[in-house]
């Protein structure tokens, strides 16, 4: 996987995980104040696609994860 899909990756586990854990009606729920985790998450993305800054993508590029995918001719 490239950078880009590890991001959007980790970005869906932690919206549904923290709405799992937000949301009143489920199973595992344990406080609304899981609720702003999402928001968080989400205005990260929303900063990210306007500035191009990522902090995650940041630590993923140095744990070594490639840029893109190499097309082989």
């Amino acid at each position: 996987m490239i950078v880009n899909d590890l991001i959007h990756v980790f970005a869906g586990i932690f919206i549904l995980l923290s709405l799992a854990l937000g949301v009143p009606a489920s199973p595992i729920f344990l406080s609304s104040y899981w609720l702003w985790f999402t928001v968080f998450v989400g205005a990260n993305l929303l900063q990210s696609g306007f500035t191009g800054f990522c902090p995650l993508g940041m630590i993923l590029r140095k744990l070594g994860v490639k840029e893109s995918c190499a097309v082989a001719r």
